[in-house]
C-alpha cells in the first residue's frame, strides 16, 4: 500500500475538554473554548499539508442547548465572531465551509453569518471544513426517514426500492465521503450521537489530550496511527 493510499480522505473530529481545560487553570469555561480556537486552525493547516480533503468538526451538538444559557449566549458570540475573523484566511488558504445539522434553531445572526461564510468560500478547492452545528445524529437519521417516508407517501418510490444508498443520499452527509478516521479528544470512550450511520467502518482513535491542547503534531500523530490500521471492511485479508 502506498503512502498516500494511507492518508486518510475524511478525518472528523470531537473537539472535547474545553471545560475540563479551563478548570485546571482556574479559568471560565467560556475561556476554554476561546482556547480552542487556535487547535482548529492547527488541525486546518495540518489537514492540508497531508492531503486529507473533508474534515469535520462537531463544535455543538443538539445536547448542548441544554448547558447554562450564559455558556451558550458566550459560545454562539464566539462562532459568530470567529466565523468572521477566519473567512479571508480560509478562502486565501482554499478552505471551503460547510454545515451539516440543524441550522433552523439558530438566531437570524448565526444563520447569516454561516450563510455568508458557505458562500465566500464556496470555490475553495483544498479542504472542505465541515461544521457540525446543532447536529445530532440520531435526530439526522429521524429526519432523513422522515424524507423517505415523504416520498413513499407520495408514490415517488416503493419500499422495497429503500436501500442503503437511500438513506445516505437523504442524509446531512450525502455529498461527502463517509470519514476514514474519527478523533475524540479529552480521553473520553465513545461517539456522543455523533456521525453514527457515516462511523460504520471509521477508526476510531481516542486521545488524553484535552481540545485546547491539540496541535499540528496531534494531528500528524493521528493520520500516523491511521496508517498502521489494517482496514478490512469486514472481509479476510488475502
Amino acid at each position: 500500500m502506498s503512502e498516500e493510499k494511507r492518508i486518510p480522505q475524511h478525518v472528523a473530529i470531537i473537539m472535547d475538554g474545553n471545560g475540563r481545560w479551563a478548570a485546571l487553570r482556574g479559568k471560565e469555561r467560556y475561556e476554554g473554548h476561546a482556547a480552542g480556537v487556535e487547535p482548529v486552525r492547527a488541525a486546518l493547516r495540518a489537514a492540508a499539508r497531508h492531503g486529507v480533503k473533508y474534515l469535520t468538526l462537531y463544535a455543538f451538538s443538539t445536547e448542548n442547548w441544554g448547558r447554562p444559557a450564559a455558556e451558550v449566549d458566550a459560545l454562539m458570540e464566539l462562532f459568530c465572531r470567529s466565523v468572521v475573523d477566519e473567512t479571508p484566511e480560509l478562502v486565501a488558504q482554499g478552505v471551503r465551509i460547510r454545515m451539516i445539522g440543524d441550522r433552523n434553531r439558530f438566531s437570524e445572526k448565526v444563520q447569516r453569518y454561516l450563510a455568508e461564510a458557505e458562500a465566500r468560500t464556496a470555490d475553495g478547492r483544498r479542504v472542505t471544513l465541515i461544521l457540525a452545528l446543532n447536529y445530532s445524529s440520531r435526530d439526522e437519521i429521524v429526519r432523513a426517514v422522515r424524507g423517505i417516508a415523504a416520498r413513499v407517501a407520495a408514490g415517488e418510490m416503493t419500499p422495497g426500492a429503500i436501500d442503503e444508498r437511500t438513506i445516505a443520499a437523504a442524509l446531512d452527509t450525502a455529498e461527502y465521503p463517509d470519514p476514514d478516521l474519527i478523533v475524540r479528544t479529552s480521553g473520553e470512550c465513545r461517539l456522543s450521537n455523533f456521525l453514527l450511520w457515516q462511523a460504520s467502518y471509521a477508526e476510531l482513535l481516542f486521545t488524553p489530550v484535552l481540545w485546547p491542547d491539540f496541535t499540528e503534531e496531534e494531528f500528524d500523530r493521528a493520520v500516523e496511527e491511521y496508517a498502521r490500521r489494517d482496514r478490512r471492511f469486514g472481509l479476510v485479508k488475502r
